[in-house]
């Protein structure tokens, strides 16, 4: 049999282990926003309740306690707020219209499906009397949701994200590189950096106008002024923290890339890149929280179709209900900007060493 000295260093081993996980883990918790699950899983498995709960009152606690003065100070205070269209709602109204919301989005599914069911059986029955010529596939046009603006919206600024990133970063890599460069573009920037979004979208919506006169369904137009005011707005991050990284690349690495008669393909993808991605990334979660406030502003302004428009339509409204449904809509802002920041935060974990903020 077995005695206890044998046994001891297997579950210390296996101990040993299982922190490890966690500690790996824990980068990517906290990247996604949930730090608070570490100090729970440490203490199940075995480690110090007390050093734990500590923790734990630091990173989940003490933010709740926050959220939930905030939510009472709202509502006591709210109801004595009174506005052209009442007072101002409190949690519970706000909560409310979120329920109504889903409600009406549930809805409108239902009745695109009916259309499509219709519009199946229809055609189902013209092919069966040989009248294919007459069989017809049309969209359901019915209004879009609030769970559908959210969608456009997101799509809007991933796409005029993806063309900022893909004009800022090989331009930050060359001003980094040639002082030459720098020079040229620099003045530019510091130019067009602070430009309002409100002063872009006339100029994009005339130019979009003029040259994308057939628009693609998967692209409306309305979406591409949208996206395109987004990149002109969030592409100045990007640009400026990845001219920094490469700048900032150690110039015995740059020395050794010279001395092996390296490419300048090879000395950018091999030695630039990977020394530069922690300021590149950052420049990204700049980027990307510049783009999703400029694009609720731009959405508004030109009434394109997403969460900007959806507000700007709420407030024309005048309802008893719209200013609850724009406070819910100002904190799903938020929340999905929050969302966007640690999706960015996650992917610089996955690609770099760093793990600053």
């Amino acid at each position: 049999m077995a005695n206890v000295t044998d046994i001891a260093p297997t579950g210390g081993t296996g101990r040993t282990r299982v922190f490890s996980a966690i500690n790996k883990a824990s980068g990517w918790l906290d990247a996604l926003g949930f730090s608070w699950l570490v100090p729970i899983l440490k203490m199940l498995a075995g480690d110090n309740p007390r050093e734990q709960l500590g923790e734990l009152k630091r990173v989940l606690l003490i933010p709740l306690i926050g959220i939930a003065v905030f939510l009472l100070a709202w509502g006591v205070l709210a109801p004595k707020v009174q506005t052209s269209l009442g007072a101002v709602p409190g949690p519970v109204e706000v909560w409310q219209q979120a329920g109504y919301l889903w409600q009406d989005h549930v809805r409108e599914r239902e009745k695109a499906t009916a259309f499509y069911e219709r519009q199946d059986v229809r055609n189902e029955k013209l092919i069966a009397q040989g009248q294919e010529d007459k069989v017809k596939h049309r969209n359901y046009t019915g209004k879009p949701t609030y769970i559908d603006q959210i969608g456009t919206s997101l799509l809007t600024v991933g796409l005029g994200f993806l063309i900022a990133t893909a004009i800022a970063v090989p331009l930050g890599i060359a001003s980094g590189l040639s002082r030459t460069v720098n020079g040229a573009i620099n003045p530019l920037i510091q130019i067009f950096k602070p430009v309002s979004p409100l002063a872009w979208l006339p100029i994009v919506t005339m130019i979009i106008s003029a040259t994308y006169a057939n628009p693609m369904d998967w692209l409306p137009k309305s979406l591409l002024i949208s996206a395109v005011t987004v990149t002109l707005c969030s592409m100045w991050p990007t640009l400026i923290n990845t001219a920094l990284g490469v700048a900032s690349v150690d110039k015995d690495l740059m020395n050794v890339g010279r001395v092996l008669r390296l490419p300048t393909s090879k000395t950018v993808t091999q030695i630039v890149l990977p020394s530069s991605l922690p300021l590149i990334f950052t420049g990204l979660r700049l980027s990307l929280g510049v783009g999703w406030m400029v694009l609720i502003a731009a959405e508004m302004l030109a009434q394109n179709p997403g969460l900007g428009k959806f507000v700007w339509d709420e407030f024309q409204n005048g309802s008893s209900q719209s200013l609850a449904k724009i406070m819910f809509a100002v904190l799903t802002i938020g929340v999905i900007g929050f969302a966007l920041d640690r999706l960015m935060f996650a992917l610089q974990r996955a690609f770099t060493f760093s793990s600053n903020r």
